[in-house]
C-alpha cells in the first residue's frame, strides 16, 4: 500500500508565497518522477511541475520563474515553493509519483489567491 500526503495549502493575496510538501511513504520500490497537479473549479487537471530522479524538471510556462520544485529522493518528499501567486494559480494542488509499480496521487491540498 502507498501512501502520498500533502501539505501547506491555503489562502494567499496575489503576490504572496506559499510551500507545498508532499511525502511519498509504503511499498512505492523505486520512484521515477515526482509531480504536481492541479485542477481549477470546471477546468482539467494540468500539470504545474515535475522532478525526475536525476533532478531535471519542467514546469507549465504559467509558472515559470514562479514556481520552484525540489525533491528530495532519500526521504521520498517533493516541494513547490510558489511564488509570486496570482487568483489565476488558485485550485485543488495534488501530488503525483510515478514508480515502477505504478502512478499515485495524493488528496490533493486547496490553494486560494485572492486578488
Amino acid at each position: 500500500q502507498v501512501q502520498v500526503v500533502e501539505s501547506g495549502g491555503g489562502l494567499v493575496q496575489a503576490g504572496g508565497s506559499l510551500r507545498l510538501s508532499c511525502a511519498a511513504s509504503g511499498s512505492i520500490f523505486r520512484i521515477v518522477a515526482m509531480g504536481w497537479y492541479r485542477q481549477a473549479p470546471g477546468k482539467q487537471r494540468e500539470l504545474v511541475a515535475r522532478i525526475g530522479s536525476g533532478g531535471i524538471t519542467n514546469y507549465a510556462d504559467s509558472v515559470k520563474d514562479r514556481f520552484t520544485i525540489s525533491r528530495d529522493n532519500a526521504k521520498n518528499t517533493v516541494s513547490l515553493q510558489m511564488n509570486s501567486l496570482k487568483p489565476e494559480d488558485t485550485g485543488v494542488y495534488y501530488c503525483n509519483v510515478l514508480s515502477e509499480l505504478g502512478t499515485y496521487w495524493g488528496q490533493g491540498t486547496q490553494v486560494t489567491v485572492s486578488s
